[in-house]
C-alpha cells in the first residue's frame, strides 16, 4: 500500500521508518530537510510538499504538533490532493474539537478518517511498539488497523470521531499526576532517611505501585533504565507533557468536569518548564521538587 507520511519529528520519523520496513512505499514530507533525509535513509522517498506526499497515496498518515497544523494541512493540502478512496490517519495529539472538525471535513469530501494518537514515547516509535487509541467509524478503524499494526503493539478502538484524542489526554493527565506523586514520594523518602533502592523495592510491590514507579522510575540507578539514568534526556519531554495537560484541562473546562489533580499537575509542569527544562524528560520533576536544577 502506498502511504504518504507528513510530520517526521521525534515520533513521526520512527513511525514512517517502520512503515517502510514493513514493505510499504512511503512518500515522506516534513518542513525540516534533515528530517526528510533521515526518512529517506530509513527507506522512504522524499516528497516536496504535503500535497505531493498525499498525491497517489492509498493512505495518508500525519504526525503534527497541534490542532491548527492538522486543520491547515488537511484543509489546504491533503484533502484537495488525495485521490478518491484515500484513507486518512491523524496520529497527532490535538484537541478533540479539531479532531472532530477535520474528520467531518474529510467525510464531507468523501474520505474515511481516524484520529489515532499514540502512547509510548520515542523508543516505542522507533521500535514499533506504540499504543494507538483510535477514534472514528468502525469501517475506517478496520481499514486503519493493518497500517497501525506495523507501528504499534496495541491498536484500540476508543469510539467515534475524537474518541482517540479524548482517551489520550485522559491517559496522559493520569500519567502526569502519578509521576508528580511518585517524585514527591521519593523526595520525602530520602529526607526521612530511607534508602531509595529499598523504598523502590517496597513500594513497587505494595499499594503505591504505578507505571511511573516500576517502568519509568525518576531516580537514577533505581529500577529499569529510564531517562533518569541519562540526565533526564530523551523520553517524553516536559514541554509535551505540559501540552497534553493543557489539552486535558481545557477539555475538562469545556465538559464541566472537575480535575483538581490534573490542574495541579499542569501548574507544576508549567513551573518546571519555566526553569528552562521544557526539553528535559518529564520525570525531571523530581529535581524540581527537591529544589535542584533540572
Amino acid at each position: 500500500m502506498r502511504i504518504g507520511f507528513i510530520g517526521l519529528g521525534n515520533m513521526g520519523g520512527g513511525m514512517a521508518a517502520n512503515l517502510a520496513k514493513a514493505g510499504h512505499p512511503v512518500a515522506a514530507f516534513d518542513l525540516s530537510a534533515e528530517a526528510v533525509a533521515r526518512a529517506v535513509a530509513a527507506g522512504c522517498t522524499a516528497a516536496g510538499s504535503a500535497a505531493e506526499a498525499a498525491t497517489g497515496a492509498e493512505a495518508v498518515v500525519t504526525m503534527l504538533p497541534a490542532g491548527t497544523h492538522v486543520r491547515a494541512v488537511y484543509g489546504d493540502s491533503i484533502i484537495p490532493a488525495a485521490a478518491p478512496g484515500t484513507l486518512f490517519l491523524d496520529c497527532s495529539t490535538i484537541d478533540t474539537a479539531s479532531a472532530r472538525a477535520v474528520i467531518a471535513q474529510a467525510a464531507a469530501a468523501g474520505f474515511a478518517m481516524v484520529d489515532a494518537p499514540v502512547s509510548g514515547g520515542i523508543a516505542a516509535a522507533n521500535g514499533g511498539t506504540l499504543t494507538f487509541m483510535v477514534g472514528g467509524e468502525p469501517e475506517a478503524f478496520a481499514r486503519a488497523r493493518p497500517i497501525l499494526d506495523h507501528m504499534g503493539k496495541a491498536v484500540i478502538h476508543a469510539g467515534g470521531a475524537g474518541a482517540g484524542q479524548a482517551a489520550k489526554i485522559c491517559n496522559n493527565m493520569l500519567l502526569g499526576a502519578t509521576m508528580v506523586a511518585t517524585c514527591e514520594a521519593f523526595v520525602l523518602a530520602e529526607k526521612l532517611g530511607l534508602d531509595l533502592q529499598t523504598f523502590y523495592d517496597i513500594s513497587s510491590k505494595a499499594s503505591g505501585q504505578s507505571w511511573s514507579m516500576t517502568s519509568y522510575c525518576p531516580v537514577p540507578g533505581v529500577g529499569p533504565e529510564t531517562p533518569a539514568d541519562r540526565n533526564y534526556e530523551g523520553g517524553f519531554a516536559t514541554g509535551l507533557m505540559l501540552k497534553d495537560l493543557k489539552l486535558a484541562i481545557q477539555a475538562a473546562q469545556d465538559a464541566g468536569a472537575s480535575v483538581p489533580m490534573g490542574s495541579s499537575a499542569g501548574a507544576l509542569y508549567q513551573a518546571l518548564a519555566n526553569t528552562g527544562a521544557a526539553g528535559k524528560d518529564f520525570s525531571a520533576m523530581i529535581r524540581f521538587l527537591d529544589g535542584k536544577a533540572a
